[in-house]
């Protein structure tokens, strides 16, 4: 079965964005697939644990925000680039690597989170 790439940049999108904004175990139910291979190491492996941090980062740090700046999708894969800013003021840049099975469920997960610096020395944004 071929991928259906805007369906799966649209599904990545609302999954990231339901999860970040508080509602994570609505996230994992409507877009995650049977496995759930996680590759950031602050979480564990699966929906429970996927569940469990974005529940305590929803608890303790309800005042954030994301704004997905671009998303690129090629095969079974879907890149996002996101703004989020923190309270506090904090501001990162996120790249997040989703890969989707053949019926179109998240199964697999990749990122790379750095600090927006408050200096540039090329002068150019992040985005």
């Amino acid at each position: 079965m071929s991928q259906d790439i805007e369906a799966n940049k649209r599904n990545a999108i609302a999954f990231y964005r339901t999860a970040y904004e508080g509602s994570p175990r609505e996230a994992v139910g409507k877009y995650v697939g049977a496995e759930y291979i996680q590759h950031n190491p602050l979480v564990g492996d699966g929906p429970s644990s996927f569940i469990e941090y974005f529940e305590r980062m929803a608890s303790e740090y309800p005042e954030k925000s994301i704004e997905f700046v671009r998303s690129i999708a090629e095969g079974d894969l879907v890149a996002l680039h996101t703004h989020q800013i923190w309270p506090g003021g904090d501001e990162y840049v996120t790249m997040d690597f989703f890969r989707f099975d053949e019926r179109g469920k998240i199964v697999e997960h990749w990122d790379a989170m750095q600090q927006i610096p408050k200096t540039s020395a090329n002068g150019n944004t992040m985005y």
